[in-house]
């Protein structure tokens, strides 16, 4: 946990009005705020898709819970981010800032083929909504490829279908931002991939990464709300379809 001294500024271009501060590890964090329109659940997708992906392989910038204090809120001079930070009193989420880092543009520069699979698979497993041109969601850093901004994944939380109707859904593929990227792998190379991923992603796995959350983001029963995130996420590994799941044409 680390605290914040200073809100630097607002970061606009994200819609949940993101900010970035200073910390008392003189850190710079993106910070991901509680009072956001999609309050504590957002944080709960970034934290639990954001390490699961990093366990997994990927490069996501380092999270952090930062403690934020009223009185900072109070010192600022917009009403907007006033309103906001006020509102998000306590803990919050800080995503580690990385300077120079560019929005991968699929121009310039392009990942390995086994990598841009992995964020398919995790893309599909967890639902992210986002990672589409529109919103790619993805940084260049020293010619490397970071995911972040994981709010918009894990959206069974914000209406708790039935857990066998959220683990057959389909997630369409057909406009995300690596999918020609990905389709450069060999179709064996493909299934085996699948297998690998699905095999580290386990119940222990899940139970680590859920300990993460703070209990105040869970509710009025955190045990009770883990566990029911856990059997989300069992039942949609074991019905995900990845063959299915792939862009047309992949695995001809």
């Amino acid at each position: 946990m680390v605290r914040v001294t200073r809100y630097v500024t607002a970061l606009r271009e994200g819609g949940s009005l993101p900010g970035l501060v200073e910390a008392d590890d003189d850190g710079l964090y993106v910070a991901k705020f509680t009072g956001a329109g999609q309050g504590s659940a957002a944080l709960v997708a970034e934290i639990l898709v954001g390490e699961l992906g990093r366990r997994l392989g990927l490069r996501v910038p380092d999270l952090v819970l930062v403690e934020l204090d009223e009185e900072i809120g109070r010192r600022e001079p917009d009403p907007e981010i006033q309103e906001l930070l006020v509102a998000s009193a306590g803990v919050n989420l800080g995503v580690d800032f990385l300077p120079g880092s560019v929005g991968y543009d699929g121009v310039a520069w392009q990942p390995p083929p086994r990598e841009a699979a992995v964020v398919l698979w995790l893309d599909a497993y967890t639902g992210n909504v986002d990672r589409s041109w529109r919103n790619p969601n993805l940084l260049v850093w020293h010619r490397r490829l970071w995911a972040i901004d994981h709010g918009a994944a894990l959206i069974f939380q914000h209406a708790w279908p039935s857990p066998d109707v959220w683990a057959r859904r389909r997630y369409d593929l057909s406009t995300h931002v690596l999918r020609s990227v990905a389709e450069q792998l060999p179709p064996d190379e493909l299934t085996a991939l699948d297998a690998e991923l699905t095999a580290a992603v386990t119940p222990e796995l899940l139970g680590e990464l859920l300990a993460l959350v703070p209990d105040g983001w869970l509710g009025d029963d955190p045990v009770a709300r883990r566990a029911r995130y856990a059997d989300y996420l069992t039942r949609r590994l074991a019905a995900l379809d990845w063959r299915s799941e792939l862009p047309v044409g992949a695995l001809r």
